[in-house]
């Protein structure tokens, strides 16, 4: 079974599904360590990767690589942040290839003007409502597998309200997108509206310290969402954790605890295992004898 279709299972078997960000190998592996199905590959974290704020700056190629590692670490679902989609038309249906090719099981288009701004920040644009929605159709048609999923996300609650905004994502789910995604509604009534106003499945963005209100997942579900991404989660905790472990090594003059990892362990959480057991299994015994001595 593709991870696209995979991932098309999980939605159909749970109420909503909940994928954590991940934006390297590493945070990839700790989702599904975790008990987590599927995995959301933030496009900040991603650019934060290579140096950049979420400003629009990061390339497909970039992007679409990074997916592919996260692929390949998690073997898991993986819902991919795809921007604008790097282009018009013509870029999306390379982008909904390249995305194939990686294994990646989804991806979600926005409607920001580019280069785009992270969601959650001021003075953001959007293009007229035709030009992304051909960008939805392209990318409807351009999925190498059916299962794929594509996720409309619309950020023109900020810019040209909430009404706009439902009308969007319910634009886009009739040119075939398989998922809506309003970002940043800007109460809790605006919230609970999204299930109700649009005729389709709907994700959430949890993002702590954003535009949106901070609801529970139990309440998210009981709204009627179908897929919850938290994607600065462990981004942010990684940045917060580093400054304190730095800063103590810098005022102690000594290595700081770092939860009492033993060198192995961290090894072991990276597949060790399946390596070490790799190791001698294709010589011979006479081979392997010769080289252990």
């Amino acid at each position: 079974m593709s991870y696209a279709a995979t991932l098309r299972a999980l939605l159909r078997a749970q109420p909503m599904l909940v994928a954590p960000g991940a934006y390297d190998a590493i945070s990839a592996r700790l989702v599904v360590q975790a008990g987590f199905p599927a995995v959301y590959m933030t496009g900040a974290g991603t650019a934060a990767t290579l140096g950049f704020p979420d400003y629009g700056l990061v390339t497909m190629d970039e992007m679409v690589a990074n997916a592919a590692r996260l692929v390949q670490a998690a073997d898991a679902p993986l819902i991919a942040d795809a921007d604008t989609g790097y282009g018009n038309e013509l870029n999306v249906v390379r982008l909904v290839r390249a995305h194939g090719r990686a294994g990646t099981a989804g991806i979600h288009i926005e409607d920001q003007v580019s280069p785009k701004k992270c969601g959650h920040l001021e003075d953001k644009q959007i293009v007229p409502r035709e030009e992304w929605l051909a960008k939805i159709r392209a990318a409807v048609a351009a999925r190498p597998d059916p299962d794929f999923l594509v996720i409309a996300r619309t950020d023109s609650r900020a810019v040209a309200g909430f009404e706009e905004a439902v009308a969007r994502c319910n634009a886009a789910l009739a040119a075939g997108a398989d998922m809506a995604f309003l970002e940043a509604p800007q109460s809790r009534e605006e919230v609970a509206a999204v299930p109700r106003r649009v005729g389709g499945p709907c994700l959430y963005n949890l993002v702590k310290g954003g535009k949106s209100p901070d609801i529970g997942l139990d309440e998210a579900a009981a709204m009627g969402y179908r897929l919850v991404i938290v994607p600065g989660l462990l981004f942010k905790t990684a940045i917060v954790a580093g400054d304190a472990a730095l800063a103590a090594l810098r005022d102690s003059r000594r290595h700081p605890e770092v939860g009492g990892m033993r060198v192995q362990e961290v090894f072991a959480r990276m597949g060790a295992a399946e390596w070490d057991a790799l190791r001698t299994r294709f010589r011979d015994d006479a081979a392997a004898r010769e080289a252990a001595e």
